[in-house]
């Protein structure tokens, strides 16, 4: 039940999409970005209530892990390039 109401969300804004285009009207790139943001959202709500809980557990911590090595590697590349100043 909830995959179909993020399916219709999907068609929604691409039946959206499509509607604007017909009637020649400009698009933000920000609202474009904004939606598919959402959307991406959604589908990720979703399927996480679909995991059982150990695998949820691993994709959290792996997630969590990505972030503080992007946020490590960002401190020492700061670092570096103050040095070098």
């Amino acid at each position: 039940m909830l995959i179909l109401v993020a399916i219709l969300a999907f068609l929604a804004f691409i039946g959206w999409l499509i509607y604007r285009a017909a009637r020649r009207q400009a698009f933000n790139a920000h609202n474009i970005t904004y939606a598919v943001a959402i959307l991406t959202g959604i589908f990720t709500y979703f399927f996480f209530l679909s995991m059982d809980l150990p695998q949820l557990v691993k994709i959290l911590v792996s997630i969590l892990l990505g972030a503080v090595l992007i946020f490590l590697a960002a401190y020492i590349q700061l670092r570096r390039r103050e040095r070098k100043s």
